[in-house]
């Protein structure tokens, strides 16, 4: 199982490196388990299906042997339905653990991946828009439209990717607890950052700059 401690040689949690002088963190956070499971694995969905078949099962045998002798019927059923949702909560688990959402006064940043580890450095500037879908649980997902930056693999992203964007993928910052004040701190950062103005010392001409 993934332990926080795989990920010693970070110099900051989340971070492949150091932020640079005046770049402070402002949040980080990761993915709500139980959301991570239903929204992007399906779970209630899965769930459902075996619940089912066990109905369709005990419905189909009862005209035969009778609702009592047919009720056992679905025992298989459910039983693996409850081992497919213990796997498929297992997996959300392991996602969310190893992974590490940071908003910082200059970018996004995503450190992913159970098996491959990747972290991915979204600068505010590269961020064109920010769509918050939010839960009544208070949960929510941040996706985030980019521009001049490599072509990303939806596949390498997922799940922490707007659903069913495939043709442009979109990072998001799936199922994060307490969604609207995330979002709310990246749209200050956000702004503050985009708002403030780029100063170049200018040479005079005819002047010799100093060594």
């Amino acid at each position: 199982m993934p332990d926080e401690n795989e990920f010693h040689y970070e110099p900051v949690r989340g971070l492949p490196e150091k932020p640079p002088a005046g770049e402070t963190i402002l949040w980080q956070g990761r993915p709500q388990v139980w959301a991570l499971a239903r929204e992007s694995m399906m779970l209630s969905w899965v769930v459902g299906y075996f619940v089912l078949l066990a109905v369709w099962r005990v419905g189909a045998s009862t005209a035969d042997v009778g609702f009592t002798t047919a009720l056992p019927f679905a025992v298989p059923f459910l039983v693996s339905g409850l081992l497919v949702g213990s796997v498929i909560l297992g997996i959300a688990w392991i996602l969310a653990r190893t992974t590490v959402y940071t908003i910082t006064t200059a970018r996004v940043a995503m450190r992913i991946g159970a098996a491959l580890t990747v972290t991915l450095n979204l600068p505010f500037n590269r961020i064109t828009r920010a769509d918050l879908d939010l839960r009544k649980s208070g949960t929510g997902t941040i996706a985030l439209s980019t521009e001049g930056a490599a072509k990303l693999s939806y596949l390498v992203l997922w799940p922490h990717v707007r659903p069913w964007r495939m043709k442009q993928p979109e990072p998001a910052l799936r199922c994060i607890p307490e969604a609207q004040r995330v979002a709310e701190i990246l749209a200050e950062a956000a702004e503050t950052r985009v708002s403030q103005p780029t100063i170049s010392q200018q040479v005079p001409s005819g002047a010799v700059a100093a060594e």
